[in-house]
């Protein structure tokens, strides 16, 4: 039987909620920029590839690992 990878599992949690926050933050950000909609584009990638490789993280710890 496998064991869940918890490590993978809570960085995984970790960089989800870094991701929604840092675009949350910047969202925030962009109305002071001087082009608005390219800044969240940008932003919009990392976040995205950042909450991609999360997800994939978690799937990968609840997949877990086999036993020594």
């Amino acid at each position: 039987m496998r064991s869940k990878n918890w490590r993978f599992i809570y960085t995984g949690a970790g960089l989800l909620v870094a991701a929604a926050l840092f675009f949350l933050y910047m969202k925030g950000m962009a109305v002071k920029s001087n082009d608005p909609k390219a800044l969240m584009e940008i932003v919009g990638q990392v976040s995205g590839v950042v909450g991609g490789i999360s997800i994939a993280m978690i799937v990968l710890g609840f997949i877990g690992k086999k036993p020594a």
